[in-house]
């Protein structure tokens, strides 16, 4: 891969869905379907809204460990991202992500004590294309 920043910023930005995986209480992995996150910072950074409530969040609260991944399944690429999972609950960080409609979702706005961010911030990474893979360190 030449140039893995746009590489593999050019697949993230196109998919609408992505999995993230926490470790539970008990030491196994638990991977959910997330939307698409909200902001991301080179492929290092991203942002993503989510409900306070979530056993995520209270895992991510407990064990910090995560990964992302997303993919393409049309041309079969994919990148796993390996690093942490941060909650953030403030005014800043709910305000930086919210958009439009997501009243939908958090009646109370933005200030809804069910809504909060994760930041995840990336360690390593792999990346998969034509049946090989390759990994590589995140720049920070």
């Amino acid at each position: 891969m030449q140039d893995a920043e746009k590489t593999i910023g050019n697949l993230i930005d196109k998919a609408s869905l992505c999995q993230i995986c926490c470790v539970d209480s008990e030491g196994f992995p638990i991977t959910k379907a997330m939307l698409a996150p909200r902001e991301r910072e080179e492929i290092r950074i991203f942002w993503f809204s989510t409900n306070t409530s979530s056993n995520k969040v209270r895992f991510f609260r407990e064990n910090s460990k995560a990964s992302i991944y997303f993919s393409n399944k049309r041309f079969f690429r994919g990148v796993s991202l390996i690093g942490t999972a941060e909650v953030l609950e403030t005014a800043e960080a709910k305000e930086r992500i919210w958009q439009d409609g997501d009243t939908m979702y958090y009646k109370n706005g933005v200030a809804d004590p069910d809504y909060c961010v994760i930041r995840f911030t990336a360690a390593r990474e792999r990346y998969y294309s034509n049946f090989k893979s390759e990994d590589f360190e995140v720049a920070k």
